[in-house]
This record gives C-alpha cells, sequence and structure tokens, in this order.
C-alpha cells in the first residue's frame, strides 16, 4: 500500500467562499485511488478562512504575529475538520494536530490533519508526516501551475521551472516563515525536505485531470523539487 501525502492549499478550500465543487471532485479522485490500494495523509491549508478573521482582527487592533499564525491554524483546522467529514466513512475519526504524536498503526486509509503551532506552516505538518510514515513524496497542490524562478506577481519575465534542486528553490523562498506567507511551499518545510531527501511535486489543484495523471504515473504539468 502506498503512502501518499497531501499538502492541500486553503486557496483550492476556500478560495472566497468553499468551493464545494472541487471538493466533491476531489473527494471522487481520491476515493478511485483508494479502491487502488493507496493511502493518503492529508493537510488543510487556512485559505481565505484564515485571512478573512487575520485581516479582520487587524483591523480592530495592532495583532502580534503569534496570533496571527494561530488564527491561521484555527482556519487550517476548521478545513481540515470539513475534509474530514466528507471522507467520514474512510477517515481516521480524529484531525491530526500535532504529527509528532501520530500513530502509525492507524488502520484508516485517510488521515486528514491541521496546523500544528505558531512558526510551523502545513507544508512543515505534511513533511513531518512523510517523516513519519517513511514517505519520500509529499504532492503539493496549490492555486499555481509552477514554481518561477521568481515572484510572477512582480517579474513579467517570471519563468515557470519544471525541476529545481532544493538549494536553488531555497534560495528563491528564504529560511524565514510568516503567517500568511503566499509560498509555493514554505522555507522551514523546505530545509527539512531538503535534509529528508523528499521530493515535492507542485501541481495547480483544480486541475484534477493533471492530477490524476501524476498519481497514474503518466506525464503532468507541474514542477518537481528533490536534491
Amino acid at each position: 500500500m502506498e503512502t501518499i501525502i497531501i499538502s492541500l492549499g486553503g486557496s483550492l478550500i476556500v478560495p472566497n467562499k468553499i468551493d464545494f465543487n472541487f471538493l466533491k471532485k476531489f473527494r471522487n479522485l481520491i476515493l478511485k485511488y483508494l479502491k487502488k490500494g493507496n493511502r493518503f495523509l492529508i493537510v488543510s491549508g487556512g485559505g481565505k478562512t484564515a485571512r478573512n478573521y487575520q485581516n479582520a482582527a487587524s483591523k480592530i487592533t495592532k495583532i502580534i504575529k503569534e496570533d496571527i499564525d494561530w488564527i491561521g491554524i484555527h482556519g487550517t483546522r476548521i478545513n481540515a475538520h470539513l475534509l474530514r467529514t466528507i471522507f467520514r466513512n474512510y477517515a481516521y475519526p480524529k484531525i491530526i494536530t500535532n504529527p509528532q504524536k501520530i500513530k502509525k498503526e492507524i488502520k484508516e486509509k485517510i488521515i486528514i490533519a491541521g496546523g500544528w503551532k505558531p512558526g510551523w506552516s502545513t507544508d512543515f505538518v505534511a513533511t513531518k508526516l512523510a517523516q513519519a510514515y517513511e514517505a519520500k513524496i509529499i504532492l503539493n497542490l496549490s492555486n499555481i501551475s509552477f514554481v518561477f524562478d521568481k515572484d510572477p506577481k512582480k517579474y513579467k519575465n517570471a519563468k515557470p521551472l519544471k525541476k529545481i534542486n532544493w538549494r536553488d528553490f531555497r534560495k528563491i523562498v528564504g529560511n524565514k516563515w510568516n503567517p500568511g506567507a503566499n509560498l509555493p511551499f514554505d522555507p522551514i518545510a523546505s530545509k527539512l525536505a531538503e535534509k529528508l531527501k523528499l521530493k515535492v511535486i507542485v501541481l495547480k489543484g483544480n486541475n484534477l485531470q493533471n492530477v490524476d495523471n501524476f498519481l497514474f504515473k503518466k506525464n503532468f504539468e507541474g514542477t518537481t523539487i528533490e536534491k
């Protein structure tokens, strides 16, 4: 049984409001591969759920970084509960909030996780779960099709990358994590992923045919980050 770690960007779950059409199709895709004998550990991002609360708080008072992080963490957890609910008949009944305390003997074929604690993103949670289950690949689904050599929102000549090594990728994203940062894969998680020699595949998550192609080991459009 192959274990597949998915870091599911909150921008896919709640781009503005909850995208139930995407979630329905995502559910069908995951169930398709359960029947093929795969197991999934899905880590939920916060998306607009988190950002709406963070923005509201910042308009009322000056909030410190730790509170911004905690609001984001709870945003990921409510999204995780949504995922656990739609996979109820197949998923472990508890949301994983601490990847260091996960029980490896869990029998369910779907495990859902949310954010952990300040300073660590859901990408880091996904990386710690990969370490715990000795998985070699993390599938990072977000709202971008590729990693670019520089910020495409700032630079019109930014180039998409099909492959990049961890050293060069970390030069792009830097070394510090800021809550709410919109990066392909967070810097702290990247440092650990490089140490663990993990492969991270960045795909545009709402192109589920492309995700299906990757899972079926066909050609896909996206970026592979590896040593």
